[in-house]
């Protein structure tokens, strides 16, 4: 039947429940309104309050990284839906990484303490531990959404989660929350997008102890466990580099030029990666060609737009910290010239990463962050040396490059 074929073009047009549409709209309106949560709020607190925060959230990524399951991708992925049963097993896996993350960072709340120069503000790490259970609450009938690409669906819950979290975060931060502000507003819109995947996707897992039936699921997602692993080292790497050795306040310089510059530029394409993974594996189950094809589309435009916003952000870069958030932050300028590059290869990766993936070879992703991780031990040492904490940024740029060269390399030769 034609309904059942998936459409040649590239983006399905109009308004239709697994139109491209949703999901930049859902792009625009959440992306935006993280922008103004983030720099609403650190214009309030300044850089000190935000390196604090960020030290929590970086404690988070930490753990969630390290014991990432990729059932999530694996359930996309795979050519068969879940049944009713497994989606229980998936459910039940999640939830009970999700507790045992935030039982570990309540622990080791005095370590990060010590580490991190956080002053006493133990309250924030152990805030921040019950993120981690809040979304592996949430029902995996979100993932099968995503498999069956109801975009519209998805759209609605994310910009709803993102309305709550702005609101309540910028609220907190007017009322004098200090950095609590940031973490509770993110813990009351995951726990909001938590009861809408519940409440408004279907079909529901059965809510028990349940741990078998997803073993075929485990060849897939032990590489995006792994990929995960070594994404955490380079893309946290600096952030620990920079907190235990400068403390929150150079951290909150170099992690607001760095968010800054990911709004901009990379979380389009990590957002778009929500319509693209699941559009070139549906592609690739009718036909190796026809995914192919529609890569080489989307990776030729997606870098012309990338190049052009670069060198409009790297002109821009002091007037629009200025602007946006105030005298405090110009020292973070240089950094955030550097980092729209970074951001920008970035996103490019993340098409690649969502092809790959797609086509089953996860193996790539997990070879081009080990390619990344081994750039970064060579150029670090050298780069810091003579350049400090801009030769760090500029080897993050080198590590980024020479991962998205590996992907391309694997892409060539599936030709």
């Amino acid at each position: 039947m034609r309904a059942m074929r998936v459409p040649a073009w590239p983006v399905k047009a109009g308004f239709g429940p697994g139109a491209a549409t949703w999901v930049l709209l859902q792009q625009v309106v959440v992306r935006g309104l993280v922008a103004v949560k983030f720099l609403v709020i650190g214009r309030i607190l300044g850089p000190s309050a935000i390196g604090l925060a960020s030290v929590a959230l970086l404690a988070v990524a930490i753990a969630e990284a390290l014991s990432d399951t990729g059932l999530a991708q694996a359930v996309i992925q795979g050519p068969t839906p879940p049944t009713r049963d497994q989606t229980g097993s998936v459910w039940t896996t999640l939830a009970t990484r999700g507790l045992l993350i935030a039982l570990l960072l309540v622990a080791c709340a005095p370590l990060m303490d010590a580490q991190f120069h956080l002053g006493g503000a133990l309250g924030l790490v152990q805030l921040a531990a019950l993120l981690p259970l809040l979304r592996g609450l949430a029902s995996p009938a979100y993932f099968i959404a995503q498999r069956e690409r109801r975009f519209q669906h998805i759209a609605g819950i994310e910009i709803a989660a993102a309305c709550v979290d702005c609101t309540v975060g910028v609220g907190l931060a007017l009322t004098g929350m200090g950095p609590y502000a940031l973490l509770l507003g993110m813990m009351v819109g995951e726990a909001f997008k938590s009861v809408l995947t519940w409440t408004t996707l279907a079909p529901r897992p059965p809510i028990r102890l349940r741990w078998s039936g997803i073993g075929h699921y485990v060849g897939f997602s032990r590489w995006i466990w792994a990929s995960s692993v070594i994404i955490l080292i380079t893309n946290q790497f600096d952030k620990v580099v920079v907190g235990k050795l400068l403390g929150p306040a150079q951290l909150g310089a170099w992690q607001m030029s760095s968010k800054l510059a990911q709004m901009l530029l990379a979380d389009a394409a990590i957002a778009m990666s929500q319509y693209l993974f699941p559009t070139f594996a549906a592609h690739h189950r009718g036909g190796a060609q026809a995914a192919a094809r529609l890569f080489r589309i989307y990776l030729g435009v997606t870098a012309l737009g990338l190049a052009l916003v670069v060198i409009v952000l790297r002109f821009a870069a002091e007037p629009l910290f200025s602007l946006v958030l105030g005298a405090a932050w110009l020292s973070a300028v240089p950094l955030f010239r550097i980092f729209v590059i970074n951001m920008a290869i970035s996103a490019l990766n993340s098409v690649l990463a969502s092809y790959v993936r797609a086509v089953g070879d996860a193996r790539a992703v997990t070879v081009a962050s080990l390619i990344q991780v081994a750039t970064l031990a060579v150029s670090v040492p050298i780069a810091t040396q003579h350049w400090g904490v801009m030769g760090i940024a500029w080897s993050m740029t080198l590590g980024l490059a020479s991962g998205a060269g590996w992907m391309l390399y694997r892409v060539w030769r599936k030709r």
